[in-house]
């Protein structure tokens, strides 16, 4: 009996997030159908849904017509490497906030949270400048250089990070630590082997966030890099609309449709861990 009222619950609450569901895949479905048909099928009035003729080749036509290996592994690069920057500094940070006390550390917080209300393409021109300013190994600045989109992506992404992992941070008891303090651990063991694998949950999605956000960011770094070599998926995508004088929606949907593919997997993947860290207690 509890198993078949746990099933019904089950089966409403599916029924109820169907709209949502299908208002979220709707914009994917269309992309992908569209990826599938021919050029002559785009434009036909009235539109059809499903193509004719099943066209799979637009994905390698896109893949080689367009750079689209090269531009994913730019896009990998750096977003990578941003997060990788945005953790490594914002875990002690968020530490010593959560665990210090010290003047001003209130109103600090604050303006971690009002650093947030600035958008990036208010500071592309400053970034610029800075970066244009900025000697280069060959002589020239890092205007062109995928360094300077990781230091920016970073950058913005440091206060979000901290913020977030500071009120997590806060919720791990202090009990534990001074327990591995008498059994003669010291400070940075005990955050290594005790703090850290508690505060996984937090960074994991801070990481998945910091992410998702340089994967899609588009005016830093459409501002910063200027050849095609080093040019990422939003920059491409973009270029097979803007200025085009004929657009092959049919290329543009199947680059989009890959394009989505890596995060969509990157957070089913972390997704699971997200959750076993969360109902993972301390005792255990």
């Amino acid at each position: 009996m509890i198993r078949k009222d746990k099933l019904l619950r089950s089966l409403w609450c599916w029924l109820l997030l169907l709209p949502l569901v299908a208002v979220v895949v709707f914009p994917l479905a269309v992309m992908f159908l569209t990826a599938l048909k021919p050029a002559s099928e785009i434009y036909v009035y009235p539109a059809r849904w499903l193509p004719q003729e099943w066209q799979w080749s637009n994905f390698s036509a896109m893949w080689t017509q367009t750079g689209f290996g090269r531009a994913l592994f730019n896009s990998l690069l750096v977003s990578l490497s941003a997060t990788v920057l945005t953790i490594a500094v914002s875990v002690p940070s968020a530490y010593a906030l959560a665990r210090l006390k010290f003047r001003g550390q209130g109103g600090y917080r604050q303006f971690l949270l009002v650093t947030q209300m600035i958008a990036p393409v208010l500071l592309v021109v400053g970034l610029f400048k800075m970066a244009a300013s900025i000697p280069w190994f060959d002589g020239s600045n890092m205007t062109d250089s995928r360094l300077s989109v990781v230091i920016a992506y970073g950058a913005f992404g440091i206060a979000f990070a901290v913020w977030m992992m500071t009120s997590y941070f806060e919720t791990i008891p202090r009990d534990l630590e001074e327990s591995a303090w008498l059994e003669g651990s010291g400070p940075v063991r005990t955050v290594c082997k005790v703090f850290l694998p508690l505060a996984l949950p937090a960074m994991a999605v801070t990481a998945l966030v910091t992410f998702v956000n340089a994967w899609n960011e588009f005016a830093v770094v459409y501002t910063l890099i200027r050849s095609t070599e080093k040019q990422t998926l939003t920059v491409l995508v973009t270029n097979m609309v803007a200025g085009q004088y004929v657009v092959q929606w049919e290329l543009v949907m199947a680059a989009a449709i890959c394009a989505v593919v890596p995060v969509a997997i990157l957070f089913a993947w972390m997704q699971r861990y997200m959750v076993q860290g969360l109902t993972s207690g301390s005792v255990k």
